[in-house]
């Protein structure tokens, strides 16, 4: 999603800049464009960076024995990571 979303505010920003040919007087649409442009490129970056990152996730489910009544000792541990999945 960030990916994208940087990609789309760097293609607004190149558009703002480059290809539309008017002015506003109470707005200087080339800052404007320059301005989403580098959003665009930041959060383009954040987003690979978190993409490449992955993320790992880990879950423990442990049920203690009772010496009282004898109760069962139950262990179930699950290991997850983003990167085994594509």
């Amino acid at each position: 999603m960030s990916i994208g979303l940087g990609i789309f505010l760097i293609v607004v920003g190149a558009i703002l800049v480059f290809a539309l040919d008017f002015s506003v007087t109470w707005i200087d649409r080339d800052l404007v464009g320059y301005i989403l442009m580098a959003a665009g490129a930041v959060i383009f970056v954040l987003g690979l960076v978190l993409v490449v990152r992955g993320r790992n996730s880990t879950t423990t489910t442990r049920t203690i024995a009772d010496p009282v009544n004898g109760e069962q000792v139950t262990r179930r541990q699950t290991n997850i990571d983003d990167r085994d999945l594509q």
